[in-house]
């Protein structure tokens, strides 16, 4: 930063205007945040620019000037920037591998395999197939009781098979 005759006096006057600055930011953004953010870079470019203002113009215009181009150099950034379509991994749902979900299929056949004929017809037709616990009764020719607890039983096993 270099300094010049007068240089002192730009600074205190600087500081003198943050309200205003302030103030300016808020009718620009709403975010508190993004107010004292931009109010803060506008003091560091000033300082950094304080040998290129010119003694005798307005101190406030210069600076309120430096606040809106700054405002426009993020809003324009913002713009261009597409948040949350990247393709992040923290993002994708977990999913287990496929030769794990190649075993589990696997485990569960020879489970099916294990169960007697009669709680494999029963869960064949009502969970592979869908159909009705009346249209499973009447397939296998046995009460809707009997498919419904036959169905129940095969659950059972099978879960404590797979687990």
């Amino acid at each position: 930063m270099t300094d010049y005759p007068g240089s002192e006096r730009v600074r205190a006057e600087m500081i003198a205007l943050i309200p205003a600055l302030r103030s300016f930011a808020r009718r620009l953004d709403r975010s508190p945040s993004n107010v004292d953010d931009l109010v803060q870079d506008t003091l560091l470019r000033a300082l950094a620019n304080i040998d290129k203002f010119q003694e005798g113009t307005s101190l406030k215009s210069w600076m309120f000037t430096i606040l809106r181009n700054t405002f426009c150099t993020k809003f324009g950034l913002a713009k261009r920037e597409t948040v949350g379509l990247e393709d992040c991994a923290s993002a994708r749902p977990s999913v287990n591998a496929p030769q794990e979900w190649s075993v589990r299929a696997h485990e569960f056949h020879r489970a099916l395999l294990d169960l007697p004929q009669h709680y494999r017809d029963a869960i064949d037709i009502i969970l592979l197939q869908g159909k009705s616990y009346e249209a499973a009764a009447e397939q296998c020719g046995c009460p809707v009781g009997t498919i419904k607890s036959r169905v129940n039983r095969a659950r059972a096993q099978l879960a404590s098979q797979l687990n």
